[in-house]
């Protein structure tokens, strides 16, 4: 996929997911004030153009993440997209919730850096998988 047809596609997914601002707050299967606060976690009414929140759920663990776009071409996020679709549905509405445990989700985010391509203003992403 050229870098033309990833923008056009990214840009698609954020008007998409602008149109679909939630009526009412959250997920109807579990109660917003269980997620967990703390200081790198956004609040709720902010996320920044070119972001999108994503709630991990699994065992009781739940943690909201607000993530660039960029992670929309990850292999290991889109992964999770395909379990929450398959697990969840494809009409959640307000957050998107991917069923994994928090820690999980923040191996995967935390492999995945877009290395700058100054000669186009522009970048790509690589994943680099962390190794214990």
């Amino acid at each position: 996929m050229d870098f033309k047809m990833l923008r056009s596609f990214v840009e698609k997914i954020e008007k998409g997911l602008s149109l679909i601002a939630p009526k009412k707050p959250g997920l109807n299967y579990f109660n917003e004030n269980q997620v967990e606060t703390t200081t790198n976690v956004v609040p709720e009414d902010v996320v920044s153009k070119g972001y999108f929140a994503v709630v991990a759920i699994k065992d009781g663990e739940i943690k909201r993440f607000v993530v660039e776009l960029d992670y929309l071409a990850n292999p290991a996020f889109l992964g999770l997209l395909d379990q929450a679709g398959e697990e969840y549905g494809f009409k959640q509405q307000g957050t998107l919730a991917v069923p994994c445990r928090p820690q999980e989700l923040q191996k995967i985010l935390d492999g995945w850096r877009v290395i700058p391509d100054n000669s186009k203003g522009a970048g790509r992403a690589i994943y680099f998988p962390k190794f214990l």
